[in-house]
Formats: structure tokens, C-alpha cells, sequence
């Protein structure tokens, strides 16, 4: 516990717009403080006692919605579920004066949101915390919750391989530079085209650098995956994508994590999908649903890996 506090206690105030933000010492922190979260759940309860999350969703959610709301609770706190639908935003209103409008009212904003600039000016103008779940250019709580559930897999990031099979999107790039920040090797397969933004892959081989670990860019999955510990994958076709959905579908046709792609990974590798997932097409239902398959763990990781940054951010 003290060692936890100790990497995560500095974070008090801050902001969470991507895992950059942090150190990687803080990032380990985090996810040493959510392991400890999720063993010893009544330790912390009531530590958020009488804040108030508000929860902007300018995008539809399962997971994030519900974990969040339920780590709230657990600590003690309160959530409210803002749909932009429903607020002033949706008519025209700018971010910024609902940021200074709502620091007035919560302890912590949490948005899941379009363009990242979109969050960077809520933050700027907001007085309070703010976290984010989910932009088109990231997707830190996601990659914690992943690396949180390494941690429990091999109880270490050094050394380990893991593989992300599919387009280069937010989950892509927060993981990379997750992986980049712990020491984790990562590799990441997709046709042309579909390869995470350039920034990004060289902010993450900086890091690696620092932490000696291995950034990858193939366009092919058969060599991607060899010695691969984790294959990680998502959907082909993200909301806001479905025009492009039948030329996805024939662009990923070959990347497809199947039983013949698991086969030649590590004998005791691991699958890793951030949900929802769409059998039959970026993984097979055998794999899904199979020995391998820790999606269940990954998903269930949202809620203590999200305990752990409201706990740091927002605690008095």
C-alpha cells in the first residue's frame, strides 16, 4: 500500500487525458494501486465519500459508463451520467464554459468524447480533474485496465511480447505507448493504411527507449506473433466508421486472430480484445471463447483500473 501511494500520491488534481501524462513510475503505480483495489475492496471504501463524478458522453458506452459508476460507488462517491443530448453542449454551448460551469457543481469530470483537442479544451478550462474515456485518438483507461491484467497474468511487464492484430486506432496507440512506458515489447500488425499515426509510434519508441523495450510496425501477422506472451486485438469497424465497414472487412480479411494465428504464438499465450467483439470477423469464436481468452478479466479490469485514477485524482 505505501509503495502504491507513494508512485500515485503526487497525482492529486491532475489531469488524465492520455498515459503520457504521467511517469512510468506513476503509470506502475496505478496499476499496482488498482491490483491492491480489486484484492482488498473494503480498504478503500468511502475514500471518495460525498464527491461527485459528472460523466459526459458525446459517444455510447457499456463498459465505460458502467465501470465507472460503479467505482464511484464503491468509493463512496457519486456519479452523474450527462448525455450530451441533454446538455447545453449538444446546443451549441462551448466546452469551455461547460468545463468552468460544471467545476462549480463536481469533484471530477470524466468524457468520452470525438477529436482529442475536444478534451484538451475542456481540460484546460475545467478546475477539476479531468479524465478521459475515450477519444478518437486515445484510450488510456482501456490500456490500464490491459496492463493491470498482464500484472496479474506474470506479475511483471519487462520482458514480455504482445502483439496488437488490427487497426491502428485509439486502443492501439494508448496501448503502445502503455507497453513503451512499463518496458512491455510490442508489436502491432495491419494492411497499409491502416497503421497507427506516425506521432504517436515515435513518441512510444522514445519512451521505449528509456525502457528498453522492442516497437514494431508489420504488415505481416504470421511473423507479428511469433513468441508472442499476448495477442491483442479490436473491432475492424469503430463507431463512426460503418460507411467504411465493407472495405475494412476485405482490407483485415487476412488478420483475422484465429486458432491457426494462436498457434504460432507462445504455447501458453494469452487473448486480449477491449470489447465489444464481433465473432467470425476480427476473431474467431474458438479463440473468443476459448482457454486462451482473458476478455473477462480485461473487462472487469475497467473497474478497478478506474478505481485506481479516481482514487489518485480526486482524493482530498
Amino acid at each position: 500500500m505505501t509503495i502504491n501511494l507513494l508512485a500515485t500520491q503526487h497525482l492529486a488534481g491532475m489531469d488524465l487525458l492520455q498515459l503520457a501524462d504521467f511517469s512510468s513510475e506513476s503509470i506502475e503505480g496505478l496499476v499496482r494501486l488498482a491490483d491492491d483495489m480489486k484484492k482488498n475492496k473494503g480498504n478503500y471504501a468511502n475514500s471518495l465519500q460525498g464527491q461527485i463524478l459528472g460523466m459526459i458522453f458525446e459517444k455510447s458506452s457499456t463498459r465505460t459508463r458502467v465501470s465507472f459508476e460503479a467505482a464511484m460507488l464503491q468509493l463512496g462517491g457519486h456519479a452523474m451520467f450527462l448525455s450530451s443530448n441533454d446538455l447545453q453542449i449538444g446546443r451549441g454551448e462551448t466546452i469551455e464554459d461547460t468545463g468552468q460551469v460544471l467545476s462549480g457543481y463536481l469533484d471530477g469530470i470524466m468524457i468520452r468524447t470525438h477529436h482529442h483537442s475536444r478534451i484538451e479544451a475542456l481540460a484546460e478550462a475545467a478546475s477539476i480533474p479531468v479524465i478521459n474515456g475515450l477519444t478518437d485518438a486515445y484510450h488510456p483507461c482501456q490500456a490500464l485496465a490491459d496492463l493491470l491484467t498482464v500484472y496479474e497474468l506474470k506479475g511483471k511487464f519487462k520482458g514480455q511480447k504482445l502483439v496488437y492484430v488490427g487497426d491502428g486506432n485509439n486502443v492501439a496507440h494508448s496501448l503502445m505507448i502503455g507497453c513503451a512506458m512499463t518496458g512491455m515489447n510490442f508489436t502491432l500488425t495491419a494492411p497499409a493504411g491502416y497503421e497507427p499515426a506516425s506521432e504517436i509510434v515515435e513518441k512510444a519508441k522514445e519512451m521505449a527507449a528509456r525502457t528498453k523495450a522492442k516497437i514494431e510496425i508489420t504488415a505481416d501477422p504470421c511473423e507479428a506473433v511469433k513468441e508472442a506472451d499476448f495477442i491483442y486485438t479490436d473491432v475492424w469497424t469503430s463507431m463512426g466508421q460503418e460507411e467504411e465497414a465493407k472495405e475494412r472487412l476485405k482490407a483485415f480479411a487476412a488478420y483475422q486472430v484465429n486458432d491457426q494465428l494462436m498457434s504460432l504464438a507462445k504455447a501458453d499465450c494469452k487473448f486480449m480484445h477491449c470489447l465489444p467483439a464481433h465473432r467470425g470477423e476480427e476473431v474467431s469464436a474458438s479463440v473468443m471463447d476459448g482457454a486462451a481468452s482473458v476478455v473477462f478479466q480485461q473487462a472487469e479490469n475497467r473497474l478497478h483500473a478506474q478505481k485506481a485514477v479516481l482514487y489518485s485524482l480526486m482524493k482530498k
